[in-house]
């Protein structure tokens, strides 16, 4: 799970990053304000890529998912890559917990069929 989560969170501070610098010619918001808003949403996913198997830490993701597309107020744009982004985290964090639990019931396996 988290190879996979970690790998969306790349992809959208990646995707921050791009969309302020679109957000800066094409809103009319300043440019400060935009830069310190992708500045915090990039170092967030950076952050929690490190902490995805911590408690909380996919909720907190979540609300990185439901911000994302919220950013669509200022850049419309955003609003379908919030939505392919949440698709993404929700993949993500499906199918990892769905081969982590297949590797440790494995691993349990194995573990009974050793013998001692």
């Amino acid at each position: 799970m988290r190879t996979l989560c970690s790998s969306t969170l790349i992809g959208e501070a990646l995707l921050a990053m791009f969309a302020g610098l679109v957000a800066m010619q094409l809103s009319s918001v300043s440019t400060a304000t935009i830069w310190i808003v992708t500045g915090i949403v990039m170092a967030l996913c950076i952050a929690l890529c490190g902490m995805i198997n911590r408690p909380g830490a996919v909720a907190v993701g979540w609300a990185l998912q439901i911000g994302l597309i919220a950013s669509g107020f200022i850049l419309p744009t955003m609003f379908g890559l919030g939505v392919v982004f949440a698709g993404l985290w929700w993949c993500s964090v499906h199918y990892g917990r769905k081969v982590d639990e297949f590797k440790a019931a494995r691993a349990a396996a194995e573990a009974a069929a050793v013998p001692v």
